[in-house]
């Protein structure tokens, strides 16, 4: 029997789940036991007691039998430099060398425990079993399109804190209600350029615009064929907004540079879905910080009287909870239920011997 303890998330603004009640009713069903443990997100907790599992205090995973897997999504609590004794299942983003890693991974070594990162979990294509990338592109578009609306209906105001949505069909209406007020101040309709557009990112910030009557001609996918030249890329400037997809494996040019945005311009709004800024290879140099869901945007300032708001929101698909996570959790369940054979399942025997790879550059 596998023994899954669900962590609650306490980032911020934070609605998904790493486990959905239709996919612990899966697990239970195969002899897994799954405590539950949660304050904030999406769904109630009489959804997960229908379905079996156990409701547990908050915080009490740290205290869980030593064989749990402790699972959530975002990372663990801040201002927390214990040692970690668990085998953990989390995006921990410190495998790229982001500002930060080694303390994250120190944690793991001290405690002698076990990052099993959902981010490098992949098949025999090392392709990733699951991803947000989808409903991360999806909603970077639609916040990239309202806070151009935002620019045309309420020039100068700063744009306002985001809450999640019960479902897309309320995310699209909302969106198209502003755009088409901003389209008739301003007069066109604005251009959105994805860079990163043949992933899956890209595609559902491609498919946003088009939901929300976006015309296909102004919708400018670029991919690996049109980047491979190298940048900075003036071409961008030409849009009204960016939308930056891309998966940032190595170092490459930068797609803007801040002496770029001094120029004439049309872009007005960044959408960096990536959110590589702590990355030292980030390509889009030209602000710091992540933004979140209190506060979306980031003004850059240039010498160029035309705004341009950046966001860097690092958890965007919360922004359709329910529907992200679903999705996320129907992908990711074959790879749970392969957590009954953890020592030769190759997926996890993988993703196993690259946090023992990193462990190994930390002194203790």
């Amino acid at each position: 029997m596998v023994h899954l303890w669900l962590r609650a998330e306490t980032k911020p603004k934070e609605h998904r789940a790493a486990l959905t009640p239709s996919s612990c009713r899966v697990l239970i069903q195969n002899g897994n036991e799954i405590k539950f443990s949660i304050i904030i997100i999406y769904s109630r907790d009489e959804e997960y007691e229908r379905e079996g599992c156990t409701l547990v205090p908050f915080g009490t995973w740290k205290t869980a039998p030593s064989d749990a897997y402790i699972t959530g999504l975002k990372e663990l609590p801040e201002y927390d430099n214990s040692p970690l004794s668990h085998s953990h299942i989390f995006f921990a983003h410190c495998y790229k060398n982001q500002s930060g890693w080694q303390d994250i991974i120190r944690r793991f070594v001290q405690g002698n425990g076990i990052l099993l990162d959902l981010e490098f979990l992949t098949d025999e294509r090392g392709r990733r079993v699951a991803a947000f990338g989808y409903h991360a592109g999806f909603a970077g578009s639609a916040l990239g399109l309202d806070v151009w609306a935002q620019q045309q209906i309420h020039p100068g105001q700063k744009y306002p804190s985001v809450e999640h949505f019960p479902n897309e069909n309320d995310l699209i209406t909302y969106v198209k209600d502003r755009l088409n007020k901003a389209i008739s101040i301003k007069g066109y309709t604005p251009r959105i350029m994805v860079v990163g557009a043949l992933g899956r990112c890209g595609k559902g910030a491609a498919e946003f615009a088009r939901k929300v009557d976006i015309p296909e001609e102004n919708i400018i996918k670029w991919d690996l064929e049109e980047t491979k030249k190298g940048g900075p890329f003036p071409e961008i400037l030409e849009a009204d907004i960016f939308v930056n997809c891309i998966y940032l494996s190595q170092k490459i040019p930068p797609f803007l540079t801040k002496e770029m945005l001094d120029s004439p311009r049309k872009l007005s709004v960044i959408v960096d879905v990536s959110c590589d800024n702590t990355n030292p290879n980030n390509p889009i140099p030209v602000y710091t910080g992540n933004t979140s869901f209190g506060n979306p945007t980031i003004a850059v300032e240039t010498k160029n009287t035309h705004p341009l708001d950046v966001i860097s929101i690092d958890h965007l698909p919360t922004l359709l909870p329910r529907e992200s996570s679903e999705q996320f959790t129907t992908d990711l369940l074959p790879t749970l239920l392969e957590l009954t054979n953890r020592d030769t399942a190759k997926v996890w025997v993988d993703v196993e011997k690259i946090f023992r790879q990193k462990a190994s550059l930390i002194d203790s």
